[in-house]
């Protein structure tokens, strides 16, 4: 079905070239965990982030927890770049944005309110450079979770200097001072909230390629035990088609 906004030209640079050359992957097997955990140390060093260690490796206990989707984006199936996604409920709160600013979103959750909760967002060094694009195809997938999921909030714990970024593209406002959190000692966090229903429309007609159809969505977030991979979205017009 086609969407109603019409594709504007000077964004479709931003993530359309590369979009029929990638896939997103829910990250399962033992060997694309270790791919995944590998890529983030790489990622996690080269930034600063953290010290080199003898693991070569980043994971923690929230890449278990039962509310989570761990994404890969392939682009011609290598991976490049990954997400973690977690969905928050008053009945599903494990995250590690969670237990840094629990004093902000417990209340909240207490209320009923629905946050989608993105990070460990990570690119590989190289692909990064390759592929420009990739912070906008990775970072549109918790926009499609928030459709899913009919989410209150988009959140955003992210370093201090990447405020910018999440206030460009999801029009997120800042919530907190930043803090220290468990992992990277050399730097500070916000916490960042993007108002889902209020905002919605304004992203999809600056950024087109945010758009989803309800049969991407069911692909990449229902739990199907036969459901290894997502499709690649249809386009319509150089945009995603919107169900």
């Amino acid at each position: 079905m086609k969407s109603g906004a019409e594709p504007q030209t000077a964004l479709l640079p931003r993530g359309a070239a590369l979009f029929d050359r990638i896939d997103y992957r829910l990250i399962e097997t033992p060997e694309d965990r270790d791919r995944l955990y590998l890529m983030r140390y790489r990622a996690y060093l080269q930034a600063g982030l953290i010290p080199s260690s003898e693991s070569l490796r980043v994971s923690d206990r929230f890449d278990d927890a039962p509310n989570v989707w761990n994404f890969g984006v392939f682009v011609d199936d290598e991976l490049c770049s990954a997400v973690r996604i977690h969905v928050l409920t008053s009945e599903w709160r494990m995250s590690y944005t969670t237990e840094v600013f629990g004093d902000v979103l417990h209340p909240r959750l207490d209320r009923g309110e629905v946050f989608v909760d993105p990070c460990r967002f990570v690119a590989d060094p190289e692909m990064q450079q390759r592929f420009p694009e990739l912070p906008y195809l990775t970072v549109r997938l918790p926009f499609v979770a928030c459709e899913h999921f009919n989410a209150d909030i988009g959140l955003s714990m992210v370093r201090v200097d990447h405020q910018a970024f999440y206030r460009r593209v999801f029009l997120s406002e800042t919530l907190t001072e930043p803090r220290s959190f468990p992992g990277w000692p050399t730097k500070k966090a916000v916490l960042m909230a993007s108002d889902y229903p209020k905002v919605r429309e304004r992203i999809l007609t600056r950024f087109p390629i945010m758009r989803s159809s309800a049969f991407e969505r069911r692909m990449l977030f229902d739990r199907g035990s036969q459901r290894k991979a997502a499709s690649r979205p249809v386009l319509v017009a150089g945009v995603a088609a919107q169900a």
